[in-house]
């Protein structure tokens, strides 16, 4: 009988448990210490950052005052820290190799990261999307590119042999 630390998990539940919570995937594959650091990692930038109070706020209507709670500053560094996490946790779960897979997951960081650049001030329409809702539109965006980058990667790989 396997421990469930030694059970090799599927990239999908990992992946699934990266996007709940950062560190949560490392933890269940069994890299412990990578697992922590995300964790310690993840509620260091959301206290800094305000994150959960801007979420509220924003889910609420309440978009400009998100825009005064969030720290900018910390807020920045969240992007980065959560699609690695979830890409790392994918990478280490069961299943077959998948080439340049990484790039949906740093096209996401990066365009969401965008996305909080320009959330004091980027509207649609007049209205003010702020520092949840404009990074969650980049989302598809940065996944969109990432996916198309990969094709086109796994087609110039497939021509060279």
């Amino acid at each position: 009988m396997q421990s469930s630390a030694s059970k090799k998990r599927s990239k999908f539940e990992l992946l699934l448990w990266g996007i709940a919570f950062p560190g949560f995937g490392q933890l269940l594959s069994g890299s412990y210490i990578k697992g922590i650091l995300l964790v310690l990692l993840e509620i260091i930038i959301n206290v800094q950052a305000h994150f959960n109070r801007i979420i509220i706020l924003s889910f609420n209507g309440n978009i400009h005052e998100a825009v005064t709670q969030a720290n900018y500053d910390w807020l920045l560094f969240y992007p980065c820290v959560y699609f690695f996490a979830i890409w790392d946790a994918f990478k280490d779960g069961s299943g077959p190799e998948r080439p340049f897979m990484f790039l949906p997951f740093v096209f996401s960081a990066y365009l969401v990261t965008v996305g909080v650049f320009f959330s004091k001030s980027f509207t649609i329409h007049g209205v003010l999307l702020g520092p949840v809702w404009l990074p969650m539109l980049c989302l598809p965006i940065g996944l969109a590119i990432g996916f198309t980058i990969r094709a086109f990667c796994l087609l110039s790989q497939h021509k060279k042999t």
